[in-house]
This record gives structure tokens, C-alpha cells and sequence, in this order.
């Protein structure tokens, strides 16, 4: 099976692409992390360029991202341009494609927003409450357009997905490990938010399980997030970063930013029941072996 893979080159896609190719399939990969002169370097907004990566395709696992919510904050029109105008690129060049190639959509948590309950289900309401939140709620609704005029498609909703040096170092849990294996403080923005962290490993197991329900002609793949159904505050990690560290580090608790979801949990069960999938790598052995990479890179 040929599959594209935009943002291949992320904490998801690289994990993902190495996965794909261990299958047999034969993989295509997009993403502008990559030297310019590198045949897979391409923006997912460049129409052209992404019919090019479609032609002969079978199926399309579309990552490509402003992924931070930060960034979408500090720079809205990039966010736009490479999270809902980059996805019509995508869904506009299946449709063009004379294969049809499917379309899997990583989306977010963020789209629900602050939830009104917790575990919250894929059926709850979408009310994102932040520029990416937005964007991938927009996201979601092309890909839904190209499903009714004849795709076959899926969302995925991750969910504070970590487990690997390539990721944003800004990003909270990362950031803990990095500087819990370096005995750094730990600032700790909103010690109460509570979030469900799901490690990469698990993501990528989650994802070939959805890829192989498209590629078996499956059309009613319903929307599902891949989350572990464990709720864990900021606070807490910082202390097990700082435990998993030797102690090294002092945990420095500062207020919540205002665009920050304070909340997520994710019910798991249509996961399980649609995949065959639940998260396997537990937040302390994740994090314990992410402080160790960090210490011994």
C-alpha cells in the first residue's frame, strides 16, 4: 500500500512513518521541517504540491500542523493557512486524485474545549475556545465535506501526546523531563489543569489500527480519540518528573495562561470497541523513560 504522511517528520509522524514502512507500505512523506533540497520538503498548503505527493496514493495519514497552541495564539494567520487551508489541500487533492485515496485526519482535544463533564465523549459538544481548537474544529468539517461527496475518511483525536526527543520542547511535559533530568526548576503554569497524556508508542498503535479499517474499504470509521481515560494534573507530573529526576528539582507552581483548556479526559471505550485499542504505556513508566532519554541523549 502507498500512504502519504504530512508532517511527517513530527513527534507522531516520524514515529508513524518508521511504523508504515516495518508493515511493508510503501511511504511518502511530506513536511517543511525538511532540508530544502530533500525531496519530501513541501508546504501542506501548496495545492500543487500536495496532489503531486496524492498521485497513485491509496491513502493519506494527515498530521501536518500548527500544533502548538501558543503558536496559533502568536500567529493566527499561519495557524489558518497551514491547519484549515492545508486540510482543504489535502481533501481537495484526494478528490481530484483518480484513485480516491482515503483520508485519516489527526485532530485534537482542543476542539471540545473546556468540557462540561469529564470523561468527555467523542458525541460531546465541540466548542473549541483557541485558535487551534478552531483550526481543527474547521478541519474536521472539510474532511466531513469530502466524506460526503464519496472519501473514505476518519478523525482522530489525540491527546497530549509525548514520549520522544523530537518534540516541542516548549511543551509542558517534555519541558518537565528535560528539566528534571537536568535538575532545573519546574515552573508549573495552572497546577490544578488536568489533562490525559498518551504516549506516542500508543498513538502510532491506535493510528495503524484506523489506517487498516480505510484501507479495508471501511467507510463508517466514526470519529474517535486515542486517550488513555487517566486524568493527571500539571502538578502532579511535575512531581513525578521531579521524583523520576532524583530529586534534583524545586516545583514552582505560577497561574494558568488565559487561553489554556484547563480540563481533559477521555473516555476510551470507542477506541476499544471500533479499534481493538487502549493505551498500554502507563504516564509514570512514559515519563520515566522520556527523563532518562533526556539525561542520556
Amino acid at each position: 500500500m502507498r500512504v502519504a504522511v504530512t508532517g511527517s517528520e513530527g513527534l507522531i509522524g516520524a514515529a508513524l512513518c518508521e511504523a508504515l514502512a516495518a508493515q511493508g507500505h510503501h511511504v511518502r512523506r511530506l513536511d517543511l521541517a525538511l532540508p530544502a533540497d530533500h525531496e519530501a520538503h513541501g508546504d501542506v498548503a501548496d495545492a500543487e504540491r500536495v496532489r503531486a505527493l496524492l498521485e497513485g496514493c491509496d491513502g493519506v495519514v494527515h498530521l501536518a500542523a500548527v500544533s502548538r497552541v501558543v503558536h496559533a495564539e502568536r500567529d493566527p494567520a499561519r495557524c489558518e493557512r497551514t491547519n484549515v487551508q492545508g486540510t482543504a489541500c489535502v481533501v481537495d487533492a484526494a478528490l481530484a486524485s483518480p484513485s480516491r485515496p482515503w483520508v485519516l485526519f489527526a485532530s485534537s482535544r482542543e476542539v471540545y474545549g473546556e468540557p462540561a463533564r469529564l470523561p468527555v465523549r467523542e458525541d460531546d459538544p465541540v466548542a473549541p475556545m483557541n485558535h487551534y481548537g478552531r483550526s481543527k474544529a474547521a478541519g474536521e468539517a472539510i474532511v466531513a465535506r469530502g466524506r460526503a461527496s464519496g472519501l473514505a475518511t476518519a478523525v482522530l483525536r489525540f491527546a497530549n501526546v509525548y514520549g520522544a526527543l523530537n518534540d516541542h520542547a516548549d511543551r509542558v511535559l517534555p519541558a518537565f523531563c528535560r528539566g528534571a533530568a537536568r535538575g532545573e526548576d519546574l515552573r508549573v503554569d495552572g497546577p490544578m489543569h488536568t489533562f490525559d497524556f498518551t504516549h506516542v508508542s500508543d498513538v502510532v498503535q491506535g493510528t495503524l489500527a484506523a489506517v487498516a479499517r480505510l484501507a479495508s474499504g471501511d467507510r463508517a470509521v466514526p470519529t474517535i480519540h486515542l486517550a488513555s481515560g487517566r486524568p493527571t494534573t500539571l502538578g502532579q507530573l511535575a512531581v513525578m518528573a521531579a521524583a523520576a529526576g532524583g530529586w534534583r528539582s524545586e516545583v514552582k507552581l505560577a497561574p494558568a495562561r488565559s487561553f489554556d483548556v484547563s480540563r481533559f479526559c477521555g473516555d476510551p471505550t470507542r477506541a476499544k470497541v471500533e479499534l481493538g485499542w487502549s493505551a498500554r504505556v502507563s504516564i509514570e513508566a512514559g515519563l520515566d523513560a522520556l527523563v532518562r532519554a533526556y539525561a542520556h541523549p
